[in-house]
This record gives C-alpha cells, structure tokens and sequence, in this order.
C-alpha cells in the first residue's frame, strides 16, 4: 500500500540584484541534515556545494543556473529558502575578545539573528562602468556563484583576485568597438587585467570593495566581564555558525 503524500508548501522571492522571480520549496529534513554536517566540516567547498545542491533541488521555476546568478542573490535567496524551512531565528555563538587585566575574557555569548532582517548593503554606490582611458572602459557585473568553485581550487590570493575580476568582465568599449567578455579566447580577459597600471587596477578594486553584502549587526554585553560587544556579522557561514 502507497503511503500518503505529504503536501509541500510554495513561496516566491524576488533577487535584489538580478530581479529574477523565483518560485521554490521549503528544503527537506534530508536536506538539512546535508547543510549541518557542511557547516560542521568548516570547509567552504563542502559547504558551497552543499548550498548549491540545495538550491537547486529547492528551485522550481525553469531555467534558473544557480552558478549563474550573482553572489548576493545566491546568499539573499538561501537565507530566505532557510528562514521559510526551518525558522526566521538562527542562535549564533561569538567568543568576548575584551581584555581583562591583560588576558582575553574568552567568554562564548549566545546572540539571535533575525534573517528576515538581513538586506543587501553596501558602503558606497559605485558604477560598474569604469573608465580606464579617454577611450577605453570596461564594464563590470556582480561577480557570479560559479566563480566560487573555481576560486577554491586555487591557492594563491592574488590568482583568485585576479581570476574574480577577468571573470566578471562584461565588455570592453574601445572607442567605437565592444569586446564582450563572452566571445572572447580562453585567458584574453586575464592577460587584459594584467596589462592594467596601478591606478586604473585601483579603479577596478574600488568596484570590487563596495559590492553588495549581506550584513546584520548584533548587539551584546559579556555575562563575564560586562563588555559590550557590536559585531557585524557577514557571510553564509557566519550568519548560521
């Protein structure tokens, strides 16, 4: 005999970024227990796969590369898919960092973060057109999900840096002409970024340090030695540790 099935609810949210609509479910309990036993690894490309698995499997509107969208939407659209699965309240544990005649207080403090608080910010607006020379300007686009995975493969900062802004490359103008990052050889668009003199490479980090982020700041005091304690918290894996 068939044993019954259990109605799944439907939810839909719009990308800050992107603007796309997304129709999706809640994630399982299966699915849960993949996400604390990737967060218990503390190994960001368990996890990342782990919360592209999860994404997938959750999303029910057609055509939607998960690895395609851009980072922020990716971390805004899972912190809504958890807070609709499991609960709107994540218990998060900081350690007191205070200094207490001259040793660490080292106290653990339990704080709750509300995720439907959490909304895209960022410092600065910055355009992502970005002019290099009189006639030369390159225009960027919020880095996507899928340069992650390659990120972790490699080992030196600078390669990932400079691999984060090839890939997020749109075109190149040049006077009357448009290089599109997505016709372009294997490498043209690093060897470019390395062609790059100081100032107009600060020009293109500038870009890079005020994207959009997650951000949600909690305020506590020290049960030990009464501190009081602002923390910003940032990140996947910080607003679920």
């Amino acid at each position: 005999m068939a044993l019954p099935k259990l109605d799944v609810p439907t939810y839909e949210i719009e990308l800050p970024i992107s603007k796309k609509i997304i129709k999706y479910r809640p994630f399982l309990v299966k699915e849960q227990k993949n996400l604390l036993m990737a967060l218990e690894s503390n190994e960001s490309s368990t996890i990342q796969q782990n919360v592209r698995d999860i994404l997938n499997n959750c999303t029910l509107t057609e055509g939607i590369n998960i690895d395609k969208l851009p980072i922020i939407d990716v971390e805004y659209y899972f912190i809504n898919l958890r807070s609709k699965s499991v609960g709107e309240i994540v218990e998060t544990r900081y350690r007191c960092n205070n200094e207490v005649e001259e040793k660490v207080c080292g106290n653990i403090m339990e704080a709750s973060v509300n995720l439907q608080n959490i909304q895209p910010y960022r410092e600065e607006e910055v355009s992502p057109e970005i002019q290099l020379t009189d006639k030369i300007m390159i225009k960027m686009k919020y880095p996507e999900f899928g340069i992650i995975k390659d990120s972790l493969n490699m080992e030196d900062i600078t390669e990932v840096t400079f691999n984060l802004i090839s890939e997020s490359i749109e075109h190149i103008y040049d006077g009357d002409q448009f290089y599109y990052a997505h016709e372009a050889e294997p490498g043209e668009m690093l060897e470019f970024v390395e062609g790059l003199n100081q100032a107009q490479f600060e020009k293109v980090e500038h870009f890079f340090n005020n994207l959009p982020k997650l951000k949600e700041t909690v305020e506590m005091t020290c049960s030990k030695c009464g501190f009081y304690h602002k923390i910003d918290v940032e990140g996947l894996e910080n607003f679920f540790g």
